[in-house]
């Protein structure tokens, strides 16, 4: 019997990224995970937001570019942290990271801490993530190359 697909997925950063590219491995990635109708089944943490919005500008991106990130911004629905439980699960997490010796970049603990209590699958192409899962989130590391899941 085949496993059931997840309600959703909480995209990452570089996933949105790959995704405005419109290169191949963001056409990968929207045709892998059934993304290419529409990301109404996806979210992203509000910090995803303004990590675009600084890259957007790190990276110069012309009138085109910010305009497909608009869009995309309109597709996904943006989950906020002003919650006590998104606090409190960003606290353990960072606390459990720094024990473990695997201290996370703090955009990455939010979006850490989304991922675990929407309890959708993170799409990441980085193993920041790796030490939380399956723990505490449920993740699917892709080959920054290739949009390909990475066993």
């Amino acid at each position: 019997m085949a496993s059931a697909a997840p309600a959703g997925y909480l995209l990452d950063t570089n996933i949105l990224v790959h995704l405005i590219r419109g290169k191949a491995v963001g056409k990968a990635i929207e045709a892998h995970f059934g993304l290419h109708g529409g990301l109404n089944r996806s979210i992203i943490c509000v910090v995803t937001v303004g990590e675009m919005y600084s890259l957007a500008r790190k990276w110069n991106w012309g009138q085109s570019r910010l305009a497909r990130l608009q869009h995309l911004l309109g597709e996904v629905v943006w989950v906020d942290i002003n919650r006590p439980s998104v606090l409190d699960a960003y606290g353990e997490l960072d606390d459990l990271s720094n024990r473990l010796g695997r201290p996370m970049g703090k955009n990455d603990v939010w979006i850490a801490a989304v991922a675990k209590l929407s309890r959708m699958t993170l799409l990441t192409t980085d193993g920041d993530f790796d030490h939380l899962h399956p723990g505490h989130l449920i993740r699917i590391r892709l080959d920054e190359n290739t949009g390909n899941p990475v066993p």
